[in-house]
């Protein structure tokens, strides 16, 4: 009865030395917590977005005379990216964030992220947006809205953004070493051994031996490392010389540990967090610019389809043109007006003109092929076979507009996510390199230690073998609470490499990181200078194009008309009256095909100055 009476205070002790314990990790949890939040706000990466400084120059970006000219499109870099869509998808049932909550000791959600089942249903959401822009069984679209299709539902892009939790994840994780943790351990041992003296008190010696712990370890962001715990130890024998049968030893210790050299300070200890803020960062303007050149890629397919569809355009009014001249030819041959020999050219025209519009509807049917899957309407079974109707013009460009040159290479400098990504990652380097320097430093550690005991259990009377007094589980822990029996402690640990060669080639390699990282923003830098003022010359040159195409298309049509006045009065040929017509349409495809090309070279400069998502609207957070 007495060994069930001890068990079951023994048991109850360590669950209220449990409960004292735990209001002592969540006071330090939430001092870390609190420790961290300064820096942790002061280094929150800023959204991915092209930054120009203060007091730089103001680029002149050309003004568009073509359908780019349209309202914005808006789109946040959330789960549901889309703002201007009216029917957004419900959440696929879980978010990145809840995932990576960690929760506190003692909350509902951390039994249930500890002990409940973890049954997370990943979907991909479906496309959607699609049902706004149907007009009369067509899909009728601008650039902005196509795309704001594109943003919302190209696989692409939705792959960087999920691609881009995992550097969120990595500053949780680098954070770890902040979080408090608790052991605590019980063990029950019965042993049975024959004595070898008398003195042993029994012929066979029976033990029974309940040891247990509880500890509470705490690391801080100076370096320094908390441990505080208490044991708890109840022994009982048939030993008959024993003073205190069962008996009990407490003890409560403090131990305190601080790096003296190697990772001490906050400065040093906050590296690893920086690190991963700073990779975060990094990959916010790479994740631009997989966005911008994604966001190019579907808007270049917005001009192929543009073009073929002018293209085909052009097809049916050279199909018009072929058809009336051979009809002329027949009738005339009929009438006698011409040799039989003749009409071999325009039926031979008409035949062409036939292939060509053949060519160019199936050019068209491609490209709109390819807007289906850059809108991800491809993916939705009910409306993939809807033809798409885009309600944009060519414009020409205008002639007014002038380009700053120095000015659009500074903006480019200044807004290239590529060239911001290797800044920030220079940042990084400089990070590596004082955490290299760090751990070239000796290992010199202090440690002091203050404990106490006490001692408990049934005091018996030698002379009688009664129980003299009892002293409870409460009274030996109160002893070491107490410090009645304490113990001191001063420790100093020294390891010293004689010679460390993998610190100094770390502390080399991160060196030449750094410089390597120098020198590629050196060459970038240049070949963003080069990029842009070779777009600046393309621009100008399919503007030029553009004008000189209208020209030669005016021409071609004066001339076509002069020839079809001269063969009405019999002063020339046929074959002349067909040559001004082949150049007539080709005059016409000319001024088609530079005026897209001048929408792509536009396009491609707002790409090489880093202004292309802010010249659509686009708005990543």
């Amino acid at each position: 009865m007495q060994r069930t009476s001890y068990s079951s205070r023994l048991i109850l002790g360590l669950s209220l030395s449990l409960a004292t314990a735990l209001p002592m990790m969540g006071q330090d949890a939430g001092a870390a917590t609190a420790a961290a939040s300064p820096s942790a706000q002061a280094s929150t990466p800023s959204p991915a977005k092209s930054q120009t400084p203060e007091g730089a120059p103001a680029a002149a970006v050309p003004a568009s005379a073509s359908a780019a000219e349209a309202a914005p499109v808006k789109v946040e870099n959330r789960f549901e990216p889309v703002v201007s869509l009216e029917h957004p998808v419900a959440s696929p049932g879980f978010s990145f964030e809840d995932a990576r909550r960690a929760p506190i000791f003692g909350t509902p959600a951390y039994f249930e992220r500890a002990l409940g089942r973890h049954e997370v249903k990943v979907e991909i959401q479906p496309t959607r947006g699609f049902e706004d822009y149907v007009v009369d069984k067509k899909l009728r679209l601008t650039l902005p809205s196509y795309l704001d299709l594109v943003l919302a539902n190209n696989t692409g892009i939705a792959l960087q953004k999920v691609l881009l939790e995992t550097p969120k994840n990595a500053i949780q994780r680098a954070m770890a070493f902040l979080d408090p943790t608790v052991n605590t351990n019980f063990r029950a041992t019965r042993s049975e051994t024959p004595a070898t003296s008398q003195l042993e008190g029994a012929g066979v010696v029976s033990t029974l031996t309940q040891p247990s712990s509880l500890n509470y370890q705490q690391t801080f962001l100076s370096g320094t490392q908390v441990t505080v715990g208490t044991n708890v130890n109840r022994t009982s024998s048939n030993n008959q010389f024993l003073t205190f049968n069962p008996g009990l030893n407490t003890s409560f210790q403090v131990d305190v540990t601080q790096p003296l050299l190697r990772g001490r300070g906050t400065a040093v200890n906050r590296l690893p967090i920086l690190i991963a803020r700073n990779a975060l960062k990094t990959n916010e303007f790479q994740f631009e610019n997989q966005v911008t050149q994604l966001l190019s890629q579907a808007e270049t397919a917005y001009w192929d389809y543009l073009e073929a569809r002018e293209n085909l355009r052009v097809q049916e009014a050279a199909l018009n043109l072929r058809d009336a001249s051979l009809k002329r030819a027949q009738r005339e041959l009929e009438l006698g007006a011409i040799p039989e020999l003749d009409i071999f050219q325009p039926q031979a025209d008409f035949a062409q003109a036939q292939v060509n519009l053949t060519q160019a509807r199936f050019r068209l049917a491609r490209t709109e092929d390819n807007l289906r899957q850059q809108m991800g309407i491809d993916l939705n079974p009910t409306m993939r076979a809807l033809p798409i109707e885009f309600t944009d013009t060519i414009a020409p460009p205008s002639g007014a507009e002038t380009i700053d040159r120095e000015a659009m290479v500074e903006q480019a400098l200044h807004s290239r996510p590529d060239l911001l990504a290797q800044r920030q990652q220079l940042l990084g380097n400089e990070y590596s390199l004082r955490s290299a320097s760090n751990a070239m430093r000796p290992n010199l550690s202090l440690n002091l230690r203050y404990s106490g005991a006490g001692r408990g259990g049934d005091f018996l009377d030698r002379d009688t073998g009664q129980i003299a007094r009892q002293i409870g589980l409460w009274s030996a822990y109160g002893d070491s609470l107490a410090f009645n029996f304490p113990t001191y402690s001063f420790a100093l640990q020294l390891q010293l490499p004689l010679r460390d060669r993998r610190a100094a080639a770390d502390y080399a390699d991160s060196l030449v990181q750094k410089k390597s990282t120098m020198l590629q923003i050196r060459q970038l830098e240049q070949s963003v200078r080069l990029d842009v003022l070779n777009a600046i010359n393309n621009l100008d040159a399919s503007k030029e194009s553009v004008r000189l195409a209208s020209i030669a298309r005016d021409f071609a049509q004066k001339r076509l008309e002069a020839e079809q006045k001269k063969y009405d009065l019999g002063t020339t040929t046929l074959f002349f009256l067909q040559s001004a017509q082949t150049d007539l349409i080709t005059a016409d495809q000319r001024v088609v095909t530079e005026r897209i090309n001048y929408n792509r070279n536009r396009l491609n400069m707002l790409r090489l100055t880093g202004t292309l998502l802010n010249e659509r609207g686009v708005v990543l957070r």
